[in-house]
């Protein structure tokens, strides 16, 4: 991964600590109703395109900078296909810092090009298949994305809250 300035001086201060942070995924498709994903350097997975909002950086910005950076391929934002946290979206890094994020998941259609691979964050990208994907082995919050994406329709999805106040 690399790290930002600003994740860097995070880590000077807190260590390895869990750090939650903003993200951004993108779920661009091509004229072939493909979904273009990645294969990440950390833990040889693949994903979506997508990562860290920068400070004052909008989450529309994030998304498009990050799949350019990570693939080469230039979107153009359609939808919130939803919002994503929890367990799914939590890791750790080879180095032992640990990560927590939400993401915004944006649907997108790509721009047109060869995916290529930044050979820094990424191994490898790719326009695949829905049935492609199914076979892949994929980091825990790309099943949920991916079946938001392809159900469509205008509203964003979210896991519905199950935390309650406790009774009086």
């Amino acid at each position: 991964m690399s790290m930002s300035d600003y994740v860097r001086h995070l880590r000077a201060l807190i260590g390895s600590t869990v750090l939650e942070i903003p993200t951004v995924a993108v779920l661009a498709f091509d004229d072939a109703k493909r979904v273009l994903l990645v294969r990440h350097v950390e833990g040889n997975l693949w994903t979506t395109p997508g990562g860290m909002v920068e400070p004052y950086e909008t989450p529309a910005d994030a998304a498009v900078r990050e799949t350019w950076e990570e693939t080469g391929i230039g979107v153009e934002l359609e939808r919130i296909v939803g919002v994503f946290g929890g367990r799914q979206c939590s890791g750790t890094y080879a180095n032992g810092d640990r990560v927590s994020w939400v993401a915004t998941a944006f649907a997108a259609r790509a721009l047109g090009g060869v995916p290529r691979p930044d050979g820094v964050e990424t191994l490898e990208a790719r326009f695949l298949a829905r049935d492609e994907v199914r076979v892949l082995p994929c980091k825990a919050h790309v099943a949920p994305m991916l079946d938001a994406a392809f159900a469509g329709g205008e509203r964003a999805r979210f896991d519905p809250p199950t935390w309650r106040p406790p009774a009086a």
